[in-house]
């Protein structure tokens, strides 16, 4: 038996065996059994936290690192306007989905969350009473959706279902790994129609349907696939699906007619054909007459490499009817989310808390996402297939983001899968043309967003947390020839001048800063395996954020070829003064390797501690910010932004200026003001996780302030005890004496009954399980 296909034999196995448990007829709508109260997690997940502003996460249903993202899109944004510039309202729309919103137009199959940009949106679909209407609307979106309600709208941990008030029909979600369960109940008579949009997309425009092919095998199947040509520039998606019901008649509508068709023009495509083909095809199959209560069901299965891998993926794990067997799926992907969740188990301040707690680590279970047919194969980088051989393939690595916080947390709390990530990455740059490490990937593509080459700094982490399963002699060398790849972005300008000079690249010191990092990084990863040659030279090269320090005016400045300053500069504006995505006051403020060099440059611990006070309490008005759509003033306190990435560090550099009871202050007040349980309760993108995972390290009282250094700064846990689950049946238990909702300070910490004296602790201790105690003033 292959191996690969166990777990999934297993799961269909088990729902079959639910199904023979349940009676068809009354399961219809109610929840299946699930574990017992007190045991189950997933009541605490609120899947719509996220999906107002700037949250940009989505409410549907999926399961932990799950391949398909079943849900729902409330409007069609295009990416380009009228004189095809680029779009502002699109950014909303990173997933497809917007709170305020009171239309649904359908439920789409892939979509990332939290993200700052974005593609994906893969097969909308949507049921209808009747032929749905499949012309465009004046800026091109479908016009088949219908309005809804929140009052009847369900999101859970794995699942979601709707009221569609346009038709009266209840939509019910679940997923397994890779594949999508859909449940439709007509709850007034009439014919059963489905739309399937091929033409949909997330950041749609004219040019990012490249292709579409569909076959009606029978009067139960459909497969096809679908080319797209956006964030990621050649992506492919193969889908399978299979209705419960039988389909009568079926048809396409093509928005604009193809420039040539061959010989195909002698049939009449438009209806009953079973072969169709095109850049913009929207698709209808009518399932006939339904009375009052009646139900159309089908399987979704996804596939990065054909067709045949999607029916596979279909018949493994979905087996059976969704219609009848809906409860049985559901409890499946709850059950999943509920082992998942069970890697930590708290005892919070205040009850609404878990609702905070177990959403931000639901949604650090979304990326990076499986991905692989369930034989192991996939497509890779070079757009061939291969086997995945000893891991198991990830895809969505938002590395930018999601290195300062996630992959640490992955890394602590989940080794294997941290393992599999990491030879993800290392086959990516096996499969890249210019043999780098992934920068943002996602679908077999390297999209190249923001800075830095920070897999490196998730490999150093893993090896301070004594992670193994990988060859780490190999991962230097791809992180070596990654560092050295002149033509990216600004390298060779770095590696020319020591700094990333401004008037010769753009955000030309946060790419010094980051750069820097990185190579001490490298530098980490060589010492490992005692390579003291590479390691003196990254190390040497780590320093160059020395370059980009004006003691002048005690800021991160850009540089010029010259040597000179950049004269027109402003600390505060975060637009075009040579940062991405913020200012000199908060990225500035980004030497996580190198706090000693920061503390002397202001003038010592107590000069620090009133710089980074200023940072806290000073006004950052809202026209320094106006240009940069990543900050809003949801996420702002002060002039430090906490709604973005690079400053997710600052509060816990108190601790590095004998300050920690500022660190305890601050960190307990972002937590409290920056994250709640209501849909509102992200302040910016989760990006992919990286907001929710500071939030869980946060909220048990220590954070990676340097990924790869081996340590994690001390703060003010939230919770009055939890035990985290490390890994090889290690415990990590957080005590708390003296605690309470508005005290903060602590006195003391303790590991495993001894006082730990300077506010930080070795990354492999927690590794290794054990006690972490706080006592409180």
């Amino acid at each position: 038996m292959n191996l690969r296909l166990t777990h999934f034999a297993v799961l269909g196995f088990l729902s079959g065996m639910l199904v023979q448990c349940t009676s068809p007829q009354n399961e219809s709508t109610q929840d299946s059994p699930q574990d017992s109260a007190q045991d189950s997690l997933v009541q605490f997940v609120n899947p719509l936290i996220g999906t107002t502003k700037m949250g940009h996460t989505y409410p549907g249903a999926t399961v932990p690192y799950g391949m398909v993202q079943v849900t729902p899109q409330t409007h069609f944004e295009p990416f380009f306007d009228a004189d095809s510039q680029y779009n502002p309202e699109t950014y909303a729309y990173c997933a497809g989905y917007q709170y305020a919103d009171s239309t649904i137009l359908g439920f789409v199959h892939t979509a990332f969350s939290g993200t700052g940009h974005s593609d994906l949106g893969d097969l909308l679909m949507m049921p209808t009473v009747g032929r749905p209407d499949l012309s465009s609307d004046s800026i091109g979106g479908p016009k088949f959706g219908s309005p809804y309600s929140h009052n009847n709208e369900d999101a859970d941990a794995g699942f979601y279902a709707v009221q569609l008030d346009k038709h009266d029909i209840l939509a019910e979600l679940t997923a397994t790994d890779r594949c999508a369960i859909h449940r439709y109940t007509y709850q007034q008579a009439g014919d059963a129609h489905l739309a399937l949009d091929l033409n949909y997309n997330i950041y749609h425009h004219p040019e990012k349907n490249v292709w579409s092919f569909v076959r009606v095998e029978n009067d139960s199947t459909v497969v096809g696939y679908r080319q797209t040509s956006g964030w990621g520039r050649t992506r492919l998606v193969h889908f399978a699906i299979r209705f419960d019901q039988p389909i009568l008649n079926f048809g396409q509508h093509r928005e604009t007619p193809m420039a040539y068709n061959g010989f195909y023009r002698r049939f009449n495509e438009l209806e009953q054909f079973p072969e169709m083909a095109g850049k913009n095809l929207r698709l209808w199959f009518d399932f006939g007459p339904t009375e009052s209560g009646s139900q159309i069901g089908f399987r979704v299965a996804l596939s990065s490499v054909s067709m045949a891998g999607a029916l596979a993926n279909l018949e493994t794990e979905a087996p059976h009817s969704a219609t009848s067997n809906f409860a049985a799926y559901k409890q499946a992907a709850q059950s999943q989310w509920n082992e998942a969740l069970n890697i930590c188990r708290i005892n919070p301040l205040k009850e609404e808390d878990k609702i905070t707690f177990y959403t931000a680590l639901y949604h650090t279970m979304l990326a990076p996402i499986l991905y692989e047919d369930v034989d192991g194969r996939y497509r890779g980088l070079d757009q061939n297939i291969h086997v995945s051989d000893g891991f198991v393939n990830h895809s969505i690595f938002s590395l930018w983001d999601t290195y300062r916080a996630l992959h640490p947390w992955m890394n602590l709390t989940q080794p294997e899968r941290a393992t599999d990530a990491i030879n993800s990455m290392m086959a990516h740059a096996d499969q890249s043309v210019h043999g780098m490490l992934p920068i943002w990937s996602h679908y077999a593509n390297e999209n190249w967003c923001m800075i830095g080459y920070h897999a490196v700094s998730v490999m150093a982490d893993a090896v301070q947390h004594n992670i193994g399963g990988w060859d780490r002699r190999r991962a230097l060398e791809i992180a070596n020839k990654t560092a050295t790849t002149p033509y990216f972005d600004g390298l060779g300008a770095y590696l020319n001048y020591g700094y990333v000079p401004d008037d010769l690249s753009h955000s030309s010191v946060s790419k010094t800063l980051e750069y820097a990092f990185d190579d001490w990084c490298i530098a980490k990863l060589a010492d490992a395996i005692d390579s003291s040659e590479i390691a003196e030279t990254y190390l040497l090269r780590s320093q160059s954020y020395r370059l980009v320090w004006d003691p002048g005016i005690q800021f991160m400045r850009p540089r010029l070829a010259d040597g000179n300053f950049r004269e027109d500069f402003d600390p505060m504006e975060t637009h075009g003064q040579g940062f991405i995505e913020g200012n000199a006051w908060n990225y500035g403020l980004y030497v996580p390797h190198a706090q000693d060099s920061l503390i002397a440059w202001h003038g010592g611990p107590q000069a620090f501690e009133r710089h980074l006070d200023s940072l806290f309490t000073m006004e950052l008005d809202d026209r320094f910010f106006a240009h940069t759509e990543d900050i809003s003033r949801d996420g702002i306190i002060g002039n430090y932004v906490h709604g973005n990435e690079p400053g997710h560090h600052i509060a816990y550099l108190y601790n590095r200026a004998n300050a920690p009871q500022k660190t305890q202050e601050r960190v307990r007040m972002i937590c409290e003001t920056m994250y709640g349980s209501g849909v509102d309760g992200l302040c910016g993108n989760d990006d992919a996780g990286q907001m929710s995972a500071w939030y869980l390290f946060s909220s048990l009282g220590f954070y990676p302030v340097a990924p790869g250094s081996g340590w994690y700064e001390l703060g003010s846990p939230n919770v009055e005890s939890a035990q985290l689950n490390v890994g090889k049946g290690k415990t990590l238990k957080i005590e708390t004496v003296g605690n309470g909702l508005h005290k903060s300070k602590v006195n003391a910490v303790y590991w495993n009954n001894q006082i730990i004296p300077d506010w930080r602790i070795e990354a492999s201790k927690l590794a290794e399980g054990g006690t972490l105690l706080f006592e409180f003033e």
